[in-house]
């Protein structure tokens, strides 16, 4: 491909153009080259940023980010594909019980996912709290534990669109994160190019989610439900709500500990809400709307699933997750309902403790993270704990305890209960 000159294509979105189908599968493929220097590619992010873009434009920048590595064929897997994808959040660590579940009721699924950076966590992040699991996978070994197990969570490889892999990096240094067609194509190309048949993504709507508000995440959904479908890819969307962080533990170790009280069937009720709200919407989209995912969680065919799925992957499922060396316990002032505690204050202090990472090749703390004894609506008396700190070194306490202090209000009346699951998008 040739004839083209990136500052034309950049001036062409900055004055509101709409690109053509050359003029993209053209720079898409000559940054990935790296014929397209990344400040070029920056102004053009911003230019798409400012103007947005149309559905066809957005459809075929999807397209050339898969064109630009390989697609997995996963049609040596007898089962139906179908993954899950959420848009980060605080406290979500949905996918670890999920992915389980939804394999023990027939489906297969191929979950590839990535890590946390700033206030949202990684699942990958959480998974290497286990001693011994490894998250990089090859092509075979993944198709390989999807057809003996049904269930694998593991790094995209480095052919999976790898356009995306350097286009995310430079959007994130540059201030272009929130382009919701940079968003849906990011998304998308992954998931497309994993090769399952079917997706269900979790859009997240609030505080301490990326989309502050129904209307942006509405729209993102529907942009990413559009590409799906453009794919061949069955996509329905949940929208949810991030207003406060999902379950009771926000870390890395503690979110796995969390995570298997759900497997054995109890949990937070907000986590288990979630999980089967999400594993009906993958079976239905699979084809498997008879199977009954709440059984599957109570007669303890998930937690099977997830311990062959974690030892095939080199990790100990009945290893001891680490304490952490530093506890701070806060402890409510007065009597009254817990009100409101503010997901993103809350993962901001999880991240000063440790479980988070600022820059890529920051390394995160195992045991580190927030720990809530009281949820909005839950009374409480003047001395009772709201919540705990946890962090491998003192000296990270203080900047945590300052951001945490404004993420719990008490009130004299309990607040209006607030519904999980906001919308749908199909």
């Amino acid at each position: 491909m040739s004839g083209f000159a990136a500052v034309d294509v950049i001036r062409a979105k900055r004055d509101g153009g709409v690109l053509s189908d050359a003029q993209i599968d053209w720079v898409v493929d000559a940054y990935t080259r790296g014929a397209v220097a990344d400040e070029q590619m920056s102004a053009l992010a911003m230019a798409i940023l400012l103007n947005g873009m149309t559905g066809p434009e957005i459809a075929r920048w999807t397209a050339a980010m898969i064109a630009s590595g390989e697609r997995l064929d996963l049609s040596s897997v007898a089962r139906p594909t179908v993954d899950k994808h959420s848009t980060g959040g605080v406290g979500d660590k949905i996918t670890l019980p999920l992915t389980p579940l939804v394999a023990a009721c027939g489906a297969a699924v191929p979950q590839l996912s990535g890590r946390g950076l700033g206030h949202t966590g990684g699942t990958l992040d959480k998974l290497e709290s286990i001693p011994g699991w490894r998250a990089a996978l090859s092509n075979e070994e993944f198709t390989a534990q999807l057809r003996d197990i049904g269930a694998v969570i593991c790094a995209a490889g480095s052919g999976l669109a790898p356009a995306d892999r350097k286009l995310y990096a430079l959007r994130d240094v540059t201030g272009t994160v929130e382009a919701i067609p940079l968003i849906a194509s990011s998304i998308m190309s992954k998931k497309i190019a994993e090769g399952t048949g079917a997706l269900v993504l979790d859009v997240k709507v609030g505080f301490g989610a990326f989309m502050k508000s129904v209307d942006d995440a509405r729209e993102l959904a529907r942009t990413m439900v559009e590409l799906g479908g453009a794919h061949g890819v069955k996509t329905v969307a949940l929208l949810t709500d991030m207003s406060t962080p999902l379950g009771r533990a926000i870390g890395n170790g503690v979110e796995v500990t969390e995570s298997v009280e759900v497997l054995a069937g109890g949990g937070p009720a907000d986590v288990v809400e979630l999980t089967l709200a999400l594993a009906r919407e993958m079976l239905d989209a699979a084809g498997l709307s008879a199977a009954d995912p709440a059984a599957a969680l109570r007669d303890g065919r998930a937690m099977d699933v997830w311990r062959s799925m974690i030892r095939a992957q080199g990790g100990d499922p009945d290893a001891p997750m680490p304490e952490a060396n530093e506890v701070e316990v806060v402890r409510a002032d007065s009597d009254g309902y817990v009100a409101t505690v503010d997901a993103y204050a809350i993962g901001v202090a999880a991240w000063r403790l440790g479980a988070g990472r600022a820059r890529k090749e920051d390394p995160v703390s195992v045991p580190a993270g927030v720990l809530l004894h009281k949820r909005p609506g839950d009374p409480v008396r003047a001395g009772e704990s709201l919540y705990e700190l946890r962090a491998d070194r003192a000296e990270l306490l203080p900047a945590a305890l300052a951001e945490a202090a404004r993420a719990v209000t008490v009130d004299v009346r309990p607040p209006d209960p607030r519904p999980l699951v906001l919308d749908r998008v199909e």
